[in-house]
């Protein structure tokens, strides 16, 4: 009967879902999706790749969570698993017999990937996500784009405990590859360096939600708390992955508590503060009372010293590697949106050379290197941005755009509006109609399919939108 009524559930999402992103979209990311189980506060969804758990948990998890939220109220949490990485339920047993010993699995030819590192530094109750070696200040490569996040994360590491900071807290901001990571598990390992007593705990969004729901299903929420608010400096990356409404909660407490108390707190996150829309109110408040800096993209210098580090290193572990610096000097130039992508050119080029017996030359780059050349990173576009240029294409106000009138020469404009919010930022329905003057998704999704079914026949309108996508794309 369970069962029965949880996949009855999972039916109703996933008609609603369908409904508001389109037969397409939906069978693209949800097609393979599937419900493994719920418990008290927790949902379990699994799907076959780590690319589709990453898409689905940045782009769709507050929907998913909104939709479970209606069908549960006590939903704090969507998790989603890969399934190669599911554990096998516990089968009940048939009769008295002992269960047999299963045979010992045959040893792999290939060596498995290490298990990841717990935190560094003394273990208290409560350690936080693993911190990896490999990333510390002096791999990290600063340059003009990153120089003061840098040298704000170094000020805080190098800080005397207990001593109140100018940069608390401190909130840096940037899109993907671009070092975040790198630069709060630095700071991590530089704190305890400097002052092993000193409590420094690295978290995850993903792991905070994870131990506080664990921590109120074992009935040990006050000790688990306890052991946050003694904390010395608290690391949080991933905060837009922060959800549901009690987490946020428990999070602000304790955010107050610790900078209330002259605790260093460090976040980090894929936008500024007041772009977290799906956060508490009173937690962005909290984030934007202290410093914020942005990683922006990497400037030719800084890719070229990024290239030379990492090219470094690679020689280190391949003797005889041989790339030639023209061949160096094509992959920072040609390959501009971010640092990851810039190691993963060079971990192709040294694979090229690894594997083939042909020299690697700039012709060969080119090809090994096409996908990467020339791909940026899309602007971060914000709806209040759409709302200004079509009011102005439209000659409306902004706040005729969020009122509440109905005349024709409204109703277009603000369709248009939210059909290029739905279009061009990765935002969700719900949080779309907040930023239209307080309006239902349904609301949103009507206007979406409207303009969609007037391009198809309205050549001129057409021509207005990719004109109005080239000017906020500018």
């Amino acid at each position: 009967m369970a069962e029965r009524a949880n996949s009855g559930k999972w039916a109703r999402v996933k008609h609603r879902l369908r409904t508001e992103l389109g037969e397409d979209v939906f069978n693209s990311w949800f097609g393979r999706v599937e419900f493994e189980q719920e418990d008290k506060s927790t949902v379990t969804l699994s799907v076959p790749t780590r690319f589709l758990k990453s898409w689905i948990m940045s782009h769709y998890y507050d929907r998913l969570l909104a939709l479970w939220t209606a069908e549960r109220s006590d939903v704090v949490r969507i998790e989603v698993i890969v399934r190669g990485t599911i554990r096998p339920r516990t089968q009940p047993v048939a009769d008295s017999k002992p269960a047999e010993t299963p045979p010992p699995r045959p040893m792999a030819t290939i060596a498995a990937a290490p298990a990841p590192r717990r935190a560094e530094g003394p273990e208290g109750h409560f350690s936080g996500s693993p911190v990896d070696n490999r990333y510390s200040f002096e791999t990290f490569c600063d340059g003009a784009p990153n120089r003061l996040a840098f040298a704000a994360a170094k000020a805080v590491a190098e800080a005397d405990p207990g001593k109140l900071n100018r940069f608390n807290p401190l909130y840096v901001h940037a899109g993907v590859g671009r070092g975040k990571t790198h630069l709060l598990h630095a700071t991590t390992r530089a704190a305890r360096r400097a002052d092993p007593s000193r409590k420094v705990v690295y978290l995850t969004a993903e792991h905070f939600m994870f131990r506080f729901v664990a921590a109120l299903r074992s009935q040990s929420a006050i000790p688990f708390k306890e052991s946050l608010r003694d904390i010395d400096l608290l690391l949080i990356d991933d905060m837009q992955f922060l959800q549901g409404k009690s987490v946020q909660q428990e999070f602000c407490h304790m955010l107050n508590a610790l900078i209330d108390g002259a605790r260093q707190v460090v976040v980090a996150a894929d936008r500024p503060p007041a772009e977290l829309e799906t956060l508490d109110e009173r937690v962005r408040s909290r984030l934007k009372g202290g410093v914020a800096f942005e990683i922006g993209a990497p400037d030719l210098d800084l890719r070229r010293r990024i290239v030379a580090t990492r090219y470094q290193i690679a020689q280190e572990h391949n003797p005889g590697l041989d790339i030639p610096d023209p061949v160096l000097e094509y992959l920072a130039q040609s390959v501009v949106s971010n640092g990851r992508d810039l190691e993963g050119g060079l971990n192709r080029l040294v694979a090229q050379w690894q594997f083939t017996s042909q020299p690697v030359t700039t012709t060969s780059a080119e090809i090994t290197l096409r996908d990467l050349v020339g791909a940026r990173e899309p602007r971060r576009v914000r709806i209040e941005e759409i709302q200004v240029f079509v009011a102005r294409l439209y000659n409306v106000s902004k706040s005729d755009l969020l009122s509440s009138r109905r005349t024709r020469t409204i109703v277009r404009p603000r369709q248009i509006a939210m059909y290029l919010a739905k279009a061009l930022t990765p935002r969700s329905l719900p949080e779309i109609g907040r930023r239209f003057g307080g309006r239902d998704h349904t609301t949103v999704l009507h206007a979406v399919r409207k303009i969609e079914g007037l391009i198809e026949g309205d050549k001129t309108l057409a021509d207005e939108i990719e004109m109005l996508k080239q000017l906020i794309d500018e």
